[in-house]
């Protein structure tokens, strides 16, 4: 029985005696009754007992704190999101009942009190209190699960992606690393880019998207014949010209899954089919210039780069890291903007840790220094 009655407490603040015997009498049947004869009995009540108390009745005119005190020290507390409060007053004037709903009360009686009315209006604000406060814990709950539901769906996609664009790596008999590094490279890039270069807008959500997008770059190689994508020399001027419709094919492979107004397959559409476009015009598949490629794709381009000259190939030897950067200053690989290019040179040692944490390997399976 005590248990219960701590869980039914109300506090009824006022200076006059004789308003708190009325309103004890009203409720000691049904609740255990707390009292107050000044603002800062009230206070000093709610520190102490503010998760047993269910109601709050209050005089706004008392000694040593006003009742509008009472509701600012609530205020800051943050009692006053689960302790609703009536307003006891002698006067009905408009100010007054203005200033008591501003500060938050719940609502307001007047002095001589009617115990049945005070009873059943006192009940309904404790119903709409409990309901409402339900209703929150509930929604409370289901926001925990539809996040824990979000980020699982989030890590299997991720899973779905890096699978997807492994295969690529596996067919053209690389270490199966070249996709992480991009990621990793590409991440580090975004930051760089969205301290240094705000205009871009770059949010976090939108590079977590970005380096996942940036796995199916060259998910269009799937489409290249063996005896190309294999070939462990030159390319001839046509084999270059299919190994070119990588861009293009994946784009076609991204389109089986387009989801309308997304983002993510914007980014991954735009990163398939422009990682090989060049700031000057000279990239392909439509040759755009500067500012028209999409910054992640000119990202994508400049760690897809990096990577590959960092990484032994079938048709190729592994540059170290510093000539590999030289290169790219030198545009031996493509013109790139100088803006990317500035932060690419900020961002030089981070991706050189990351290269040399992430094996390379070469033909034979040896772990490459450099």
């Amino acid at each position: 029985m005590d248990e219960i009655l701590k869980k039914k407490t109300i506090l009824i603040a006022d200076d006059e005696e004789i308003n708190r015997i009325i309103l004890v009498q009203i409720f000691e049947e049904q609740f255990h009754v707390l009292e107050a004869s000044d603002g800062q009995e009230a206070i000093d009540l709610l520190d102490e007992k503010n998760n047993e108390i269910v109601m709050l009745f209050l005089d706004l005119m008392m000694p040593k704190k006003s009742g509008l005190d009472v509701m600012e020290h609530m205020r800051q507390k943050g009692y006053m999101a689960r302790i609703p409060i009536i307003m006891i007053t002698g006067e009905a004037t408009v100010e007054s009942d203005v200033k008591a709903y501003e500060f938050g009360a719940s609502d307001i009686i007047y002095k001589p009190f009617e115990p049945a009315v005070v009873m059943r209006r006192t009940i309904n604000i404790l119903e709409l209190f409990e309901n409402r406060l339900n209703m929150e814990n509930k929604l409370k709950e289901q926001t925990k699960e539809l996040v824990a539901a979000h980020d699982k769906l989030q890590k299997n996609n991720e899973f779905l992606i890096n699978a997807l664009s492994s295969v690529v790596e596996f067919r053209s008999q690389e270490s199966g690393e070249h996709i992480k590094r991009v990621k990793y490279f590409t991440r580090i890039l975004l930051n760089y880019m969205q301290k240094y270069h705000p205009e871009y807008k770059l949010t976090k959500e939108q590079i977590n998207l970005i380096v996942n997008a940036s796995a199916l770059h060259d998910i269009g190689k799937i489409t290249v014949p063996d005896r190309i994508l294999l070939k462990p020399g030159r390319l001839s001027p046509s084999e270059y010209e299919q190994m070119k419709t990588h861009t293009t094919e994946g784009c076609k492979i991204l389109e089986k899954f387009k989801q309308e107004d997304s983002d993510f397959y914007r980014y991954c559409y735009d990163i398939c089919r422009y990682h090989h476009e060049r700031y000057d015009g000279n990239g392909y598949p439509d040759g755009l210039v500067g500012e028209d490629i999409p910054i992640w794709a000119q990202i994508v381009s400049i760690v897809d780069v990096f990577d590959a000259l960092i990484s032994e190939r079938v048709y190729k030897s592994a540059y170290p890291t510093d000539e590999a950067v030289r290169m790219i200053h030198d545009e031996e690989c493509g013109v790139f903007s100088p803006k990317l290019l500035d932060c690419f040179d900020l961002a030089k040692e981070d991706l050189c840790q990351i290269a040399e944490a992430i094996s390379y390997t070469d033909t034979d399976g040896k772990k490459q220094n450099f």
